[in-house]
């Protein structure tokens, strides 16, 4: 169990990561909520395609959703700091 979370945990990091690299522009996020978003992209592609194909998502499924929940997290301000404002 504790093996898993630290998996979900590195997982989350490499993956939000990897989409902060991939997509260009200015990113206000912290490094937590870069692991956050990471765990929560791999955990959404994993409920996606178990529940659609009954098979368990990989790197690149998990590095998509990532890059998926980075561009709405950009575009609704979500893991901005405190007083900074977003732009449209």
């Amino acid at each position: 169990m504790i093996g898993s979370i630290i998996g979900w945990i590195i997982a989350g990091a490499i993956l939000g990561a990897l989409a902060r690299l991939l997509v260009p522009g200015p990113d206000p996020m912290s490094v937590p909520a870069t692991i956050g978003l990471g765990i929560a992209g791999q955990f959404v592609a994993g409920l996606l395609f178990y529940g659609l194909f009954g098979l368990a998502a990989g790197w690149i499924a998990g590095l998509i959703i990532t890059i998926g929940l980075l561009l709405i997290s950009r575009r609704t301000g979500i893991g901005r700091r405190a007083g900074a404002r977003a732009r449209f």
